[in-house]
């Protein structure tokens, strides 16, 4: 009986161990084809007029969903925090606080969790498409660079439409706070405002836009990788579509806590700036 437990938790935590192997093999796989693909893009010729042209396609794709969103986050936690803050009657501290979960936290995360859903699934896709249609591989006949001249220009275009994105999300989610806290819930608007100043520094909205530009880069590489590498004919297409958009969803949520609380406070530690 004995032997038998033994036996089966020797054959989980192979199972486990062959797993936990597998995903670090795939992760030192995915990093070396980013570095790989950015080192490329500093070698002749350039590809700027594709970078434009997916910045395009990231950027201005994603502008109606992010604002949406953004406006109904303000509104939802404005609501939210206005209903707690009543009981301690400290209503105004509605503003500042919605301020600094937005621009700290949520805009870039939610940002990217949209972007990382929308643009990077379509990512995949297409480029799962060229892979299975053997697009990718006529033009490693034809001597173009693949690297170079499809993941490259998807990399950067969404690095440098991250941070545009997320100052979207924050201006619009503020705009959704305003709205409620000030024209239904009527809180005095120069409060509103004076808090918001008292408390918000610079930094904060830069540390949100520092993270998105991550988030931006890593999801690019993430979906890219998915859909160059993609087997299997329209379902593996299906498939790499679906793991790219997953793995790009939870890579942002572990790269927020790290970056909050790893690089973000040992960078403010070094320059003397207390939280």
């Amino acid at each position: 009986m004995i032997q038998k437990i033994a036996d089966a938790m020797d054959s989980v935590f192979g199972i486990l161990y062959r797993i936990v192997e597998d995903k670090i093999r795939e992760i030192g796989q995915m990093t070396i084809f980013g570095i790989q693909a950015i080192r490329l893009s500093f070698s002749p010729p350039g590809r700027y007029q594709e970078i434009i042209k997916h910045m395009e396609f990231i950027g201005n794709g994603s502008v109606f969903i992010v604002a949406l969103t953004a406006l109904f986050t303000g509104l939802a936690i404005s609501f939210q925090l206005y209903l707690g803050f009543k009981t301690f009657n400290a209503v105004n501290m509605v503003g500042p606080t919605v301020a600094l979960g937005i621009t700290r936290e949520l805009g870039p995360v939610l940002t990217g969790l949209i972007v990382a859903a929308m643009a990077g699934g379509a990512i995949a896709g297409r480029l799962g498409t060229m892979r299975v249609n053997e697009q990718i591989d006529a033009l490693d006949v034809m001597g173009v660079n693949t690297k170079q001249y499809l993941i490259a220009p998807r990399i950067w275009a969404a690095v440098f439409c991250m941070p545009l994105l997320t100052a979207i999300f924050d201006f619009v989610a503020m705009l959704g706070s305003y709205l409620l806290c000030v024209k239904l819930v009527e809180l005095d608007e120069a409060v509103f405002w004076d808090r918001i100043n008292q408390m918000i520094e610079i930094r904060y909205i830069n540390e949100g836009l520092f993270k998105s530009a991550v988030f931006g880069m890593f999801f690019a590489i993430i979906c890219t990788y998915r859909g160059f590498y993609t087997k299997g004919g329209a379902k593996g297409v299906g498939e790499a579509t679906n793991q790219g958009v997953v793995s790009s969803m939870v890579m942002i949520i572990i790269l927020d806590y790290f970056l909050t609380n790893v690089f973000i406070r040992t960078f403010y530690s070094l320059m003397g700036i207390q939280q």
